[in-house]
């Protein structure tokens, strides 16, 4: 399969059906990805950031950059959030390769530091991301780990 990571910011017509992917993945109310994308493809500045990856028509995989991904660290921004691949299309890099192309993106657009919140213990090491801190998410009752990905900005 050949899958190719679009961003949403260059690639508007996608903006309904990747909000109501995101929505159906993540359970977030469907109309806070749309202002969120509408918000990317504006461009008004880095955050908030939109990506999917598309295998031909179909969205297979997705991410976002917004500034706080609903956690108790409000100084540790911007954040990757909605990590998303299909599960038949697990194993594939799909994931990694999504990973990697935001981090060119954002440092190409100026940031040079990224946060990450998850319940994964080794995931998002493979990638070059590194364990930062335990962070409390809004509604959670455990905290999560909070990993930081660091390079030169362009």
């Amino acid at each position: 399969m050949d899958h190719k990571i679009l961003n949403l910011r260059e690639h508007s017509e996608l903006l309904g059906r990747a909000a109501e992917w995101f929505h159906a993945k993540w359970g977030v109310p469907l109309e806070t990805y749309r202002e969120s994308m509408e918000q990317c493809v504006k461009g008004e500045g880095p955050v908030p950031q939109w990506y999917v990856a598309m295998d031909g028509g179909t969205i297979v995989g997705g991410l976002g950059v917004i500034e706080n991904d609903f956690h108790d660290h409000k100084d540790l921004a911007p954040n990757v959030c909605a990590v998303y691949v299909e599960e038949a299309c697990r194993c594939q890099g799909i994931a990694g390769a999504l990973l990697n192309h935001v981090s060119e993106d954002m440092a190409g657009l100026g940031v040079g530091t990224l946060y990450l919140l998850t319940d994964h213990t080794s995931f998002y090491e493979r990638y070059g991301w590194e364990f930062l801190c335990m962070a409390q998410g809004d509604g959670e009752d455990e905290p999560s780990r909070m990993y930081v990905r660091r390079w030169r900005s362009a």
